[in-house]
């Protein structure tokens, strides 16, 4: 079965939300819905979409501030990892709203006769993850295009989130299209060439 991955910039942080929608089951998958919930939920019906599951890349405000409006909309699963759901001062009250199902490390979430597989990629905060399906990875806030998260957040660690992008990646293949949680999509290959942070050397200083 084939599926599409489509992208909207949505809040004021401009942050990526990726609506992935399966053309034979009509099925979808809403990752990072961070604001503008009127407006994905309005392009999800003109698809003619059936959500079942809004994904968290991580807790931060601009990537789960429409997730209660879409779950009581649609009824879709909230899903995402404990080290940030038992960290509710993350994300406020929002968290108090929503409920969710845990995922950690090589979970795998069924979609369009292929998986998404949960690969926890810490750093940007504790609960952070990668989403891997088929030649996609949707990387959240762990690696933009000629860059990656911030680590200077509260609970953020420029080691774990390093060790993320060297070790937790590491067998990953260079074409895997990287769809980061804010700017351009690229590729692994390409970050893995031109990216500062993927020399050892680097000091977390640009």
């Amino acid at each position: 079965m084939a599926f599409r991955v489509q992208r909207l910039v949505v809040g004021v942080f401009q942050a990526n939300c990726y609506i992935l929608f399966c053309e034979d089951s009509r099925d979808a998958v809403v990752i990072d819905p961070g604001g503008s919930g009127r407006r994905i939920l309005r392009h999800l019906k003109e698809l003619g979409a059936r959500p079942r599951y809004i994904i968290l890349t991580h807790g931060h405000i601009d990537h789960i501030s429409a997730s209660p409006f879409l779950q009581r909309k649609t009824g879709a699963e909230v899903l995402a990892h404990p080290a940030d759901v038992r960290r509710r001062s993350i994300l406020g009250l929002i968290w108090m709203r929503l409920e969710i199902r845990e995922i950690t490390e090589c979970d795998e979430i069924p979609f369009c006769g292929s998986a998404l597989r949960v690969i926890h990629t810490p750093g940007h905060s504790p609960g952070s993850i990668s989403l891997l399906i088929d030649d996609v990875l949707f990387s959240g806030d762990l690696l933009f295009a000629g860059g990656v998260g911030r680590w200077d957040l509260p609970r953020g660690n420029f080691k774990e989130l390093s060790l993320s992008l060297r070790e937790r990646l590491k067998n990953l293949p260079d074409s895997l299209r990287v769809l980061p949680g804010h700017g351009p999509e690229t590729t692994l290959g390409q970050e893995r060439k031109t990216n500062p942070i993927f020399n050892p050397q680097f000091s977390g200083t640009y």
